[in-house]
């Protein structure tokens, strides 16, 4: 969780500054979801290739927002995501 920004879907439940509606992107490489940016921040789940993340920010080749399967957020190596096919 950020104090600094929120899924929009929360404003009712959740005061931040700043809200954010999610994009949902396609995991293509199997990568952990971590607490923080860095490399040494502690995992919190493995995402699968083919799992959805929902995006809310990207920051320096790290996406930050919500794995449903997990109900956790964190951040992903933003390279292991992709757009949902058509």
């Amino acid at each position: 969780m950020r104090r600094d920004l929120a899924d929009i879907r929360l404003a009712d439940q959740v005061f931040a500054p700043h809200y954010a509606a999610s994009v949902p992107r396609i995991v293509v490489a199997a990568t952990p979801l971590r607490q923080g940016t860095d490399l040494q921040s502690g995992d919190l789940a493995e995402l699968a290739v083919g799992d959805v993340f929902e995006v809310l920010e990207f920051v320096k080749g790290r996406a930050w927002g919500r794995s449903p399967a997990h109900n956790l957020v964190g951040y992903v190596d933003a390279d292991a995501l992709s757009w949902p096919s058509a």
